[in-house]
C-alpha cells in the first residue's frame, strides 16, 4: 500500500490509541479535530504516536493546482488532500508550502497549520445598503465572510461588504473567495461581483473604476471573470465553469504579477491566455462582495463564507 503521507519536518507528536489499525503514513482525524498521521504502523487498541504538526507530503487530488498558501482539507473517501471541504467526514489538513502543479500526485503541507489572512472580512469591512421600501433585506457578517440577502421589493436595492483594509499595490499576494449560492438572484436584474476594487459602488459594480472581480450575471449560474485597472479593461468573460445552488466554489487569484494575474477556480487555471492586470491601478484595492438588483422583486441570497488576502514573498 502506497503511503498516505510522508514525513519531512519535524513535528510535535502525541499519544494515540487508534480503534482501527493505522498504517505507516496513514492519516486520520484525532477526537480533538486535528489532522494526524502515523510516521510508522500502530495495530489497533495499541498506544502509538501520531504527528499533529511539521511538514508532510501527502497525496493530493488529481486535476487540482495547489497553491501555495491555500488551505487544504483532507478527503476521507479518496485520502487524499482537496481545496474543498465536499463531505461530513473531510477534515482540515492543514496550509499548502510549495505550488503543486495539476498533475501532481503530491503536495507538501504545514499540518494544522494554519495562519490568519493578513486582510479579511473578518478585520472589519463597511457597508452602505441600498435600499428604500424593503426591509427584509440582510448584511451579515461573520468570521471572514459575509452573507448578502435580497428580499422581493420591487425596487433598486444594493448591498455591499468592502474591507477596512487595502493592499499596497504590486504586492504578491493570493487572493481568495469561497461562495455558495444559497439561492440564486431569481431574475436577470441583479448581479453578485467578489473580488478586490479601489470602492464600492451605489448601484452598479461595473461603474467601479478599479477592479478584478469573479460575477454571477443575475439568474444565471455561468462564472464570469472580469478585471479593470482605470487603464485596461477586461469585459465579463465566461470562465466555462457553472456555480451549482447550495455547492460552494473557491474563487483563487494568484496576484504573483500583477500585470497578468491569473485565475482558478476550485484548483482549474481558467482563462489562462487572458491578461486580467491591475498595474495601472492608484488603488488602495479592498475585498468587497457586491449584490445589486433593478427596480425587480429579484430574491437572492448569498455567502461569501470567506473573501481573503494573505501577502507572500516570491
Amino acid at each position: 500500500m502506497t503511503a498516505e503521507a510522508v514525513y519531512l519536518n519535524p513535528g510535535e507528536s502525541v499519544d494515540y490509541t487508534p480503534t482501527l489499525a493505522m498504517t505507516a503514513g496513514e492519516v486520520r482525524q484525532l477526537p480533538d479535530g486535528r489532522a494526524a498521521f502515523a510516521p510508522t504502523a500502530i495495530a489497533a487498541a495499541a498506544k502509538g504516536a501520531v504527528t499533529v504538526s511539521g511538514i508532510v507530503e501527502v497525496a493530493k487530488t488529481a486535476t487540482m493546482v495547489m497553491l501555495k498558501g491555500s488551505r487544504v482539507f483532507w478527503d476521507h473517501s479518496a485520502n487524499k488532500a482537496h481545496l474543498l471541504q465536499v463531505n461530513d467526514q473531510d477534515f482540515y489538513l492543514g496550509i499548502v508550502q510549495e505550488t503543486a502543479a495539476s498533475a501532481g500526485t503530491t503536495v507538501k503541507v504545514a499540518i494544522n497549520a494554519d495562519p490568519k489572512y493578513t486582510i479579511s472580512l473578518g478585520d472589519g469591512f463597511a457597508s452602505v445598503p441600498v435600499v428604500t421600501a424593503g426591509i427584509n433585506h440582510h448584511v451579515i457578517g461573520h468570521a471572514e465572510g459575509v452573507t448578502l440577502m435580497f428580499d422581493a421589493t420591487a425596487e433598486a436595492q444594493k448591498l455591499d461588504a468592502l474591507s477596512h483594509r487595502g493592499v499596497a499595490l504590486d504586492s504578491p499576494c493570493l487572493v481568495e473567495a469561497e461562495i455558495c449560492l444559497n439561492e440564486n438572484l431569481s431574475a436577470a436584474a441583479g448581479d453578485l461581483n467578489v473580488g478586490l476594487a479601489n470602492d464600492t459602488h451605489a448601484d452598479d459594480a461595473d461603474s467601479i473604476t478599479e477592479s478584478l472581480f469573479v460575477h454571477i450575471d443575475g439568474n444565471s449560474l455561468n462564472i464570469m471573470a472580469e478585471s479593470d485597472d482605470g487603464t485596461t479593461e477586461v469585459a465579463a468573460t465566461d470562465t466555462t465553469k457553472d456555480a451549482v445552488v447550495g455547492t460552494p466554489f473557491l474563487v483563487q487569484w494568484d496576484l504573483a504579477d500583477w500585470e497578468d494575474i491569473q485565475m482558478y477556480i476550485n484548483g482549474v487555471n481558467v482563462l489562462p491566455d487572458t491578461v486580467f492586470a491591475l498595474d495601472a491601478a492608484t488603488g488602495p484595492l479592498k475585498l468587497l462582495a457586491h449584490m445589486e438588483k433593478t427596480a425587480d422583486a429579484a430574491t437572492g441570497n448569498v455567502t461569501v463564507r470567506r473573501l481573503g488576502l494573505r501577502l507572500r514573498e516570491e
